[in-house]
């Protein structure tokens, strides 16, 4: 049975360092499974603008070629976190998670669609991820060995409409920067939220510790199961979790109680992730 990784990460700027970690984490993992980075796994604490400047183009760069490497290598499907991709606008860049299949082959983009512009009560206060990301538009679900896989980031969690238009998946991958605010209050409950109304596996990635910026993010990277129970989970610093992919499981949960069949709200909007 294949297996469902999340990788937990306190990304430093310098992202020589941070692809060294990640490698770290994915060399442990068995060929086959599915491995999920964080979100900014890349580089974390150096400012937005510097994302802007050290962002690449799709399908070039020292970041994508390392991932591409790293997914051939070891045998793994990889769902990398975000990546800063140069957008249309000069001063902006996407937030995007890239999949990359076990042959390196980046088969998936997905741009961040919910743009955290909050006020926390914590050392930052205010955020704007809206001045330098540019939003994504379309959701992106794949076809996988590990079945139908949605990918989502972070702030997405909060909207479940987005995971109803998804119609049924089979995992979820939710690469994640929660601060420790807003984990401490709302994490759990919105990963289990998530998994038991999609009937679906959730690979919840995050970063889990103190930045060069002073940012604290959450950690508890973990890996739900379809009735919303967590199998794995790590709590803080770096480190990987794993559990079983077991679709049998699955479909004894979704014919025992039917939730997508009855669902009188399914939309049919999705768009193909494929390239």
């Amino acid at each position: 049975m294949a297996k469902l990784v999340a990788c937990q990460m306190v990304s430093e700027v310098d992202p020589d360092k941070n692809l060294a970690i990640a490698e770290q984490l994915i060399a442990q993992q068995a060929r086959g499974s599915l491995v999920v980075l964080p979100e900014c796994f890349a580089s974390f604490g150096a400012g937005d603008a510097a994302l802007l400047a050290m962002s690449e183009v799709k399908g070039r760069g020292k970041i994508q070629d390392k991932l591409s490497q790293l997914a051939k290598e070891y045998g793994v499907w990889l769902v990398a976190g975000t990546v800063p991709i140069k957008a249309k606008d000069a001063n902006k860049y996407t937030a995007s998670s890239l999949v990359f299949d076990d042959t390196g082959k980046c088969i998936a983009e997905y741009q961040k669609i919910h743009l955290f512009d909050v006020q926390i009560e914590d050392s930052t206060r205010h955020y704007q991820e809206s001045k330098f990301t540019e939003a994504g538009d379309q959701i992106v679900v794949l076809d996988t060995p590990f079945g139908k896989l949605g990918i989502a980031v972070c702030y997405d969690v909060r909207f479940a409409g987005m995971f109803q238009a998804m119609g049924q998946l089979d995992v979820l991958a939710l690469p994640s920067a929660f601060t420790r605010v807003t984990g401490a209050a709302h994490w759990h409950s919105l990963i289990s939220a998530r998994a038991i109304e999609n009937q679906c596996y959730l690979v919840a990635a995050n970063q889990g510790g103190l930045h060069a910026n002073g940012r604290e993010t959450y950690g508890h990277s973990l890996v739900a199961s379809p009735w919303g129970q967590t199998l794995a989970e790590i709590e803080s610093g770096e480190g990987a979790v794993s559990a079983v992919l077991d679709l049998e499981e699955l479909k004894k949960i979704r014919n025992s109680m039917p939730v997508h069949e009855h669902n009188q709200f399914r939309s049919y909007l999705v768009k193909s992730g494929r390239e």
